[in-house]
């Protein structure tokens, strides 16, 4: 299959959770440039399907009842045809299981719980990767491999849109200042000591969860839906 310009990507969702497997779904189905094609309970029915369906991105737990998502993910670079993209969607946190999906070939690692942002800012990557590389010549010269190798690993990181360095910088002081007591700290309070909007500030926080440089945490209260509370992750406050 060929990837034209103007076709959404088909993804494959597998989790062997039912609710969550549907919470994905929806992630993707938000994303204009994404289609699900199938989901998967099992490392089985995970092979069963890719092969059937030919996904060109693939959604993978680590924990599956009948498998490890890492033997799933050696199961599919082994499949015929163009590679697939690979996004680990996990509660997997090991060193040695990150390193051997990195080994596998995985695009992106994203632990859970993460948002629909955090996942969208992952699938911008692959369809930009595989923007250039249908745009690219059939030989390259050097320039062009690293460009595209850098593309491969992610390449620097960038801010989203609507986002500005100044404000990020304000949003990790208010972080450190708000839980500098060992407590978390709601987005609203955040903004509070950043100055700016509890929408904003959340903003500012799911991408700090997306670099790894804050940890989201659900708090769950009487009624409604969990709250979502921030707290530093090896955040440097120079």
């Amino acid at each position: 299959m060929t990837d034209r310009p103007d076709a959404r990507l088909r993804t494959l969702v597998v989790e062997d959770d039912p609710a969550v497997a549907a919470l994905h779904r929806g992630f993707v189905e938000r994303h204009p440039r994404f289609t699900v094609v199938g989901s998967a309970q099992t490392g089985a029915e995970a092979v069963r399907l890719a092969m059937a369906l030919d996904p060109q991105v693939v959604l993978l737990d680590v924990y599956l009842p009948d498998a490890s998502g890492l033997d799933v993910l050696q199961r599919l670079r082994r499949m015929p045809g163009p590679p697939v993209d690979v996004i680990a969607t996990t509660a997997a946190r090991e060193l040695d299981t990150v390193r051997r999906a990195m080994a596998g070939g995985v695009q992106h690692y994203l632990v859970k719980p993460f948002t629909a942002a955090m996942l969208h800012e992952r699938l911008d990557e692959i369809w930009r990767l595989r923007e250039d590389v249908r745009r690219a010549a059939t030989e390259l010269d050097q320039d062009e491999v690293d460009r595209l190798l850098a593309g491969t690993r992610g390449g620097p990181a960038r801010l989203p849109k609507g986002l500005s360095e100044r404000s990020l910088a304000l949003v990790i002081d208010a972080l450190v200042a708000a839980c500098r007591e060992g407590v978390d700290a709601s987005a609203a309070e955040v903004g509070d000591v950043a100055g700016m909007s509890r929408v904003s500030a959340r903003r500012y926080l799911e991408h700090l969860v997306t670099l790894g440089r804050a940890e989201m945490n659900p708090r769950y209260g009487t009624a409604g839906r969990p709250e979502n509370r921030y707290r530093p992750s090896g955040l440097s406050h120079a």
